[in-house]
């Protein structure tokens, strides 16, 4: 009878351990970062600190605890940011946060059935030691194959290139999935991407996924069952909700973050809904990014290979004009209205910009363009 009752308080110690680890699992959300970073991100590129910082913020909201891990462990070290924008103050003022981003885990010493989810913050420095960690890749499928959702936004999908199932095929192959794509990284990664072992979207597609991507630094939103991906820094707070939604939860109602507003009416415009645009940029101005915009829409134009692109990129910049004087504006839609064939109205936005400032080394170079 004495071992009959020891061997019930066996099972019972047993079965009450299993479903406390299920229910940590089921509470806890992985975040891995690179561990390359030096002298933010001068000398060594890191991680993307708002992709961090936005996802932290989306996930502890959410109710779900937060582990955070790189490949060696140790500190780790963001490339530079704005710490004064909202998500990023709110990580620095997190003791918690700071604690566990200077103590990161090594991804050796992880075991998947210890997390819900996990979701790999991008930078540029994830495009080396990310890929390379096997630990990392191993975690990753086992976590994928218990159930879990594997997420990654940015440069961060670099983890999934060669991660493999247990039947040894490629997680991605087949899987619908975005990244940093190859024009992304032709405007904004010429110092490092040379010294990258891949191209994020080459290796992708040769490896089989369903590549999906949005115009130049929108944001982009994959979700394909458990594996889930965001384009860009643009795409964070919708990754990190489609992570907390994959889990069965109703993501919390929150105030869309500045850049995040200024994207969703960049998006308002480009879907034909002009007049809706303007008039949020005219009634939330204090709470939208101006120059971030005008920007995108400078970029867009960079890159643009046809006229479609090229309206995009002048609308989006007209979008911004009235409330960003600088001339560079100025000179990227005369650019604009050039390619599109109207150099009358190039040359009248050229004069009014060279009236101010003779000099202008870009202004006076589109302008020679156009009267060649």
């Amino acid at each position: 009878m004495y071992r009959l009752h020891s061997l019930r308080r066996a099972v019972l110690a047993t079965l009450l351990f299993t479903v406390a680890g299920i229910a940590g699992a089921a509470d806890t959300v992985l975040i891995v970062v690179s561990g390359e970073g030096r002298d933010q991100g001068k000398t060594r590129p890191g991680f993307e600190m708002d992709e961090f910082a936005q996802a932290w913020a989306i996930f502890r909201d959410n109710g779900f605890a937060v582990e955070v891990a790189s490949p060696q462990g140790g500190r780790v070290e963001a490339d530079r940011f704005d710490p004064k924008a909202a998500y990023n103050a709110r990580v620095l003022g997190d003791t918690d946060a700071m604690k566990k981003l200077a103590t990161t885990q090594p991804t050796a010493t992880l075991k998947a059935q210890d997390y819900a989810a996990v979701y790999v913050v991008g930078g540029k420095g994830a495009m080396f030691d990310l890929p390379a960690d096997t630990a990392l890749g191993r975690l990753l499928a086992r976590v994928y194959e218990q159930g879990g959702i594997v997420a990654a936004v940015c440069h961060g999908p670099a983890a999934l290139v060669d991660v493999l199932l247990a039947d040894g095929s490629l997680l991605v192959r087949g899987k619908a999935l975005t990244g940093f794509s190859n024009e992304e990284e032709a405007l904004f990664g010429k110092r490092w991407a040379a010294s990258f072992r891949f191209q994020l979207e080459d290796a992708m597609r040769e490896r089989g996924a369903r590549w999906e991507e949005a115009p130049l630094m929108l944001p982009k939103l994959v979700v394909d069952g458990r594996l889930i991906t965001g384009q860009n820094p643009y795409s964070t707070a919708l990754v990190a909700e489609a992570v907390v939604k994959a889990s069965g939860r109703v993501p919390v109602a929150r105030a869309p973050w500045r850049d995040e507003r200024s994207m969703q009416i960049v998006q308002r415009l480009l879907a034909g809904k002009a007049d809706e645009a303007k008039a949020e940029l005219a009634a939330e101005r204090p709470d939208v990014d101006v120059d971030l915009i005008g920007l995108l829409g400078y970029y867009q134009l960079k890159s643009a290979t046809h006229d479609a692109a090229v309206r995009d990129a002048l609308a989006i910049m007209q979008l911004a004009a009235p409330y960003m004087p600088q001339a560079q504006l100025q000179v990227g839609m005369a650019e604009a209205h050039w390619r599109l064939g109207d150099a009358a109205q190039a040359r009248a936005l050229l004069t009014t910009v060279l009236a101010s400032d003779p000099e202008m080394d870009e202004a006076k170079q589109l302008q020679r363009k156009i009267d060649g």
